[in-house]
């Protein structure tokens, strides 16, 4: 006996109608172009969407939205593809891929980026860079810079410039009702207030306006340290990033060598004047004997390509994230334990040091829940298999327990902060999520009820209902 996909009619027939107003843009199942669109950079999701609309304008958004509506088809949202929970593959439903709108245009006299809607973190960097200006993006150019700046954006710009969401000065989006708006300041607030922070809750966003930054170069690197030295180096280094300026910013991570073994890693960037970061680099190299360094003047874009290399698309991938008020002894020991027990070389913990112009911002102002120094620490379970279908479960397993171990260990620690950073809570952690945003969770709601009381978003960060 056949069973019948029950979606497969309607998404046949939504094709039809898109393919009328938008030729050429549409893919099916069986369709090569479908295949592309549904790889994204976490291979242990395999949603199917119903079909694919490759949109290029605000137009062709909402073309599509109100066709998927009409034929009672679930949405999401696809941009930059850097998608570890597969909220960008709405199973059954229709994809607004907004991959092919890339555009960045730079306002260099305003310091302004306007940045369409699937455009990456690369993508901006490489087009300020000619103005000697930047944008506060993450540490990898393949995010899509419009859901890193949606859900917060922590990087190493954001001790001097804050988070990615705070560098937003508008944003163009298409509704759930298929109306295009504008939301900034003085135009819709209160839509502007729930997109900093409440990630794609309220709309597809076909552009923003990004503020930028005068750095035209930096100084940064990379330094590794023996496993044996990385419970004292963390600590020198929690020590010393106390009493920095917000020139300041160390990404520590820990990585594997060549042999598979772990290393601690700290990827340290400067952006005050190159003779006091100098010494800076120099007190950091201090902490211990490296292995490996190379501090360096660099670009933002040479920066994030340092970490392009190990974020390999396809990769079966699972992440876990918790906040910790401090990096404590506690803490420390969790972190060497769980970097001695990753489950391969390709795991990794990272950790970004939340502190400077991003804590000073007020708690108010925007829908980002947590405004005090902290630290995020992000476990990212990561592994290659050829295993069958027997096994493939046990082995995803294996990997993920280590992940949700070293979770759960640092929630139980006294300096762990209640939830966690939206853009990596996956869609079943709205418990987590509404603890993430605290009393700000009833505001974002009504903001909900407001722009999209169908739920017609509801495949983006996880909002209680």
């Amino acid at each position: 006996m056949t069973v019948m996909n029950p979606r497969a009619g309607t998404g046949l027939s939504a094709a039809d109608e898109l393919g009328r107003s938008m030729p050429g843009k549409v893919a099916l199942p069986g369709e090569a172009a479908y295949a592309r669109a549904r790889r994204i950079w976490n291979g242990a999701v395999d949603h199917r969407p119903a079909l694919f609309a490759f949109c290029e304008t605000a137009k062709d958004v909402q073309s599509a939205l109100q066709i998927a509506r009409g034929h009672g088809l679930p949405l999401s949202v696809r941009g930059g593809g850097h998608d570890w929970a597969g909220r960008a593959l709405r199973p059954d439903g229709l994809v607004l891929d907004l991959s092919g709108m890339r555009r960045v245009t730079i306002d260099a006299e305003r310091r302004v980026a306007t940045v369409e809607g699937g455009a990456t973190a690369a993508d901006v960097i490489a087009a300020a860079a000619p103005y000697g200006l930047a944008a506060v993006t993450g540490t990898v150019g393949a995010v899509g810079m419009a859901g890193l700046t949606l859900g917060g954006g922590y990087g190493p710009l954001s001790a001097r410039y804050g988070l990615a969401l705070d560098n937003l000065l508008g944003a163009e989006v298409v509704l759930a009702d298929g109306s295009l708006v504008t939301a900034d300041a003085a135009t819709n607030p209160e839509l502007f207030w729930a997109l900093r922070g409440g990630g794609g809750n309220f709309g597809a966003v076909t552009a923003m306006r990004i503020r930028l930054h005068p750095v035209p170069e930096l100084l940064g690197g990379l330094i590794l340290y023996s496993w044996h030295q990385a419970e004292a180096v963390l600590q020198g280094y929690a020590t010393l990033a106390a009493s920095q300026p917000d020139d300041f910013a160390v990404s520590p991570g820990v990585m594997s060598g060549p042999d598979g073994s772990p290393l601690l890693c700290l990827a340290p960037c400067w952006t005050g004047a190159r003779s006091e970061g100098e010494e800076v680099m120099a007190r950091l190299q201090g902490l211990g004997d490296p292995v490996w360094a190379q501090i360096a003047p660099m670009t933002c874009g040479e920066m994030l390509r340092m970490f392009d290399e190990r974020v390999v698309n396809g990769r079966y991938n699972a992440v876990e994230t918790r906040w910790v008020s401090a990096l404590t002894p506690e803490v420390i020991q969790l972190l060497v334990a769980g970097g001695e027990a990753k489950p391969s070389p390709f795991a990794a913990i990272l950790l970004q040091h939340f502190r400077g112009a991003a804590a000073r911002v007020s708690i108010d102002a925007t829908a980002f829940g947590l405004r005090r120094e902290h630290f995020l620490i992000v476990i990212v379970a990561a592994w290659e298999s050829d295993a069958g279908d027997a096994t493939a479960a046990d082995e995803a397993a294996h990997h993920r327990q280590w992940a949700e171990g070293l979770s759960l260990a640092l929630a139980l620690t006294p300096a762990a902060v209640p939830g966690g950073y939206p853009n990596l809570l996956g869609p079943h952690q709205q418990d987590r999520a509404a603890l993430a945003y605290g009393y700000k969770i009833m505001r974002l709601q009504r903001a909900k009820q407001r722009f999209d009381p169908d739920g017609v978003f509801s495949s983006a960060t996880p909002l209680p209902a």
